[in-house]
């Protein structure tokens, strides 16, 4: 049995055999736990019956700045009430604002942006109405944009396959230095 001490420099390249596999794991768990965070305001959303937008004007400043997200909740439109906060289709965009008068009778909204000196044009169709905004976060929707448009996807894609080949790295580094011993 030989008991000679190791000289310094293999007692460096020993803990950096194990060093290595534990960085690149952590760097990997880190870096999958980042794209599942930034994943979650909307899926969570999705999963609770919520639809998501970006806001993009400043019409509903400065109580709904803008980039923020709206968190949207399907409602019938007799439950919607003066002062609540729409979102509805028009001219192939879906905007936000708050409703002014409600006419059942009709079957329509008047609505105005609280940014905006007059009401809207056109009065909102019961049909046009997406739902009633329960939630807003400002900031979130900009980041929500970026990483929900095509290149944001593909980067997110890139990040976790990253994520996912630096945890393979540290396995088989591992096994590496478990065979060299």
């Amino acid at each position: 049995m030989n008991n000679k001490p190791l000289p310094s420099n293999e007692i460096s390249v020993k803990k950096g055999r194990r060093l290595i596999p534990v960085l690149c794991n952590m760097a990997g768990t880190l870096i999958l736990l980042a794209v599942i965070a930034f994943c979650l305001p909307i899926t969570l959303a999705k999963i609770r019956g919520y639809e998501v937008y970006n806001v993009v004007s400043g019409s509903m400043e400065p109580a709904i700045p803008v980039g923020s997200v709206l968190y949207v909740e399907q409602v019938e439109p007799e439950e919607v009430e003066e002062g609540d906060v729409i979102a509805f289709h028009s001219a192939g965009a879906v905007i936000s604002h708050r409703v002014v008068r409600h006419r059942v009778v009709e079957g329509e909204f008047v609505t105005k942006g609280d940014a905006n000196q007059e009401e809207d044009m056109n009065p909102v169709k019961y049909r046009d109405l997406v739902g009633r905004v329960s939630r807003h976060y400002p900031v979130i929707g900009d980041l929500l944009f970026l990483y929900t448009s095509n290149i944001g996807k593909a980067y997110m894609v890139c990040f976790a396959a990253c994520g996912a080949m630096l945890n393979i790295l540290a396995g088989r580094l591992r096994d590496r230095n478990r065979e060299a011993l």
